[in-house]
């Protein structure tokens, strides 16, 4: 039976690698995106000195390592196959060894929201070494009991709140299991629930912990609750939001070529794919030519007004930076990373506001950003490779990126509204005429509105 186990929990933790691996990849990416680990004592303590704050800061430590798909998924695997295995260390009921596999199901569905912390995983597998230590070290009764008193109220400042001074209802949701303070992580706390459950498993069927082996018995349940609760798991999986999450993945890291042969796979129907492709064809210098040959969605494919969220405005305010329009590029991602529901900040937010700041000459406000970059892991080697920029102007000029967007950029203020307009993208083009973007945008811009008169008006101005 011992065999059988080790196998089991093998199969769990590749199944749940190549799921994460292979069709949710960029559920992870968002995740470490919006938020920033900093290697910092001020920032450690802010966090560890709230109820769960172990918890959370062990969650916030690993997601960051999401910015790489498959070493996320591996976390994520590593973490759900040792809580599985705890779980079955605390019930030794061979007949029902598949049982032992339901909390860790429970959390794979629950990280299927992207919005699904990881510090939730880290407060059941904190919770259940904790009990593993006790019920190894501890054989009496009364001692049992009592450090089981003492441990619960360590446990819950550690890896859950029970702070009376915090609002009543972040007592029950917890400190950052989920990324909207309001929202109730049923599935967590489901899960949780299911481990004391199972925990209870050797009292009330004795018979069956001294009854001979349950080979088949172990394997028919764990066949049962894989079957039953994958399915469960795959229909569950949202891969519609996978796929737009993985256009914004391929334009925040300039893949446009990767853009377009994803879109020539499977046409985008949703507007940041939309918006994502015709910035990608832009940048190849292919809109005009070919975005008819692609789905479009009038001028909100194109450059669609800012909503008030943390997502949807990232892919316009790229092809705003791409375009020159520094500043409003700028206050795009600023207002983009201060709706992050759990208040949190962003690598990614952070990178390109210390990139328009540069841009724009701002270099003290370059620097704190770059400052706070240098104290994360995956991001500094870019801020030490660009602090040396600030006050460059010959080496900014040099530059193949910062010195034609400083050149593309308006030369004159403006008001901007709630919405781009085709002045605003002619002014862009006359400040430069170098700028073909420019150019392709505002002819694209007349083509999707049908505005032939303003079309033909501005290819005269051209001549």
């Amino acid at each position: 039976m011992k065999h059988l186990h080790i196998i089991c929990t093998l199969l769990l933790g590749v199944a749940i690698l190549l799921f994460f691996g292979v069709a949710y990849p960029h559920h992870l990416h968002y995740q470490e995106q919006y938020q920033l680990f900093l290697f910092d004592s001020t920032y450690v303590w802010d966090i560890v000195k709230h109820p769960g704050g172990i918890a959370d800061l062990l969650g916030r430590f690993c997601t960051q390592f999401f910015l790489y798909a498959w070493v996320g998924a591996a976390i994520i695997a590593l973490l759900l196959s040792l809580i599985q295995l705890l779980v079955w260390r605390l019930m030794r009921v061979d007949r029902l060894f598949g049982l032992s596999f339901v909390p860790s199901f429970l959390l794979w569905l629950y990280l299927l929201d992207e919005h699904a912390l990881l510090s939730g995983v880290w407060a059941v597998l904190v919770t259940l070494l904790v009990g593993q230590v006790i019920r190894r070290t501890i054989s009496s009764v009364t001692k049992t009991v009592l450090s089981i008193i003492v441990a619960i109220s360590i446990l819950y400042w550690l890896v859950g709140p029970v702070c009376f001074p915090l609002p009543i209802d972040g007592i029950w949701t917890g400190i950052h299991y989920y990324r909207y303070p309001t929202v109730f992580p049923w599935l967590l706390w489901a899960a949780s629930l299911s481990v004391w459950v199972l925990s209870l498993l050797p009292c009330v069927c004795r018979k069956w912990v001294n009854a001979p082996s349950g080979y088949v018995w172990g394997l028919s349940t764990f066949l049962l609750v894989t079957i039953g609760m994958g399915s469960i798991v795959w229909k569950n999986s949202n891969l519609k939001a996978e796929k737009v999450m993985q256009y914004d993945f391929m334009a925040t890291h300039q893949q446009w070529n990767r853009i377009l042969e994803t879109a020539n796979a499977e046409k985008p129907n949703n507007q940041i794919g939309v918006t994502v492709q015709n910035l990608a064809l832009a940048m190849r210098g292919m809109l005009l030519d070919h975005m008819f040959e692609y789905n479009q969605n009038g001028i909100a494919g194109l450059l669609p007004d800012v909503q008030t969220d943390a997502t949807s405005p990232m892919p316009t305010a790229e092809a705003f930076y791409q375009l020159g329009m520094i500043n409003v590029a700028q206050r795009t991602v600023f207002e983009a990373q201060e709706s992050i529901l759990d208040f949190q900040k962003s690598g990614r937010c952070y990178k390109r506001l210390a990139q328009t700041n540069l841009i724009n000459g701002n270099y003290k406000v370059a620097r704190k950003y770059l400052m706070a970059l240098q104290k994360t892991l995956f991001y500094r080697t870019w801020a030490n490779e660009t602090l040396p920029l600030l006050g460059n102007e010959k080496a900014i000029a040099k530059h193949p990126e910062y010195g034609r967007l400083r050149q593309c950029a308006y030369k004159n203020d403006f008001y901007f509204g709630d919405h781009v307009t085709p002045e605003m993208l002619k002014d862009l083009y006359f400040s430069n005429k170098d700028n073909h973007m420019a150019y392709q945008y505002l002819v694209a811009y007349y083509l999707l509105t049908g505005d032939r008169e303003g079309l033909n008006n501005f290819i005269s101005m051209t001549r």
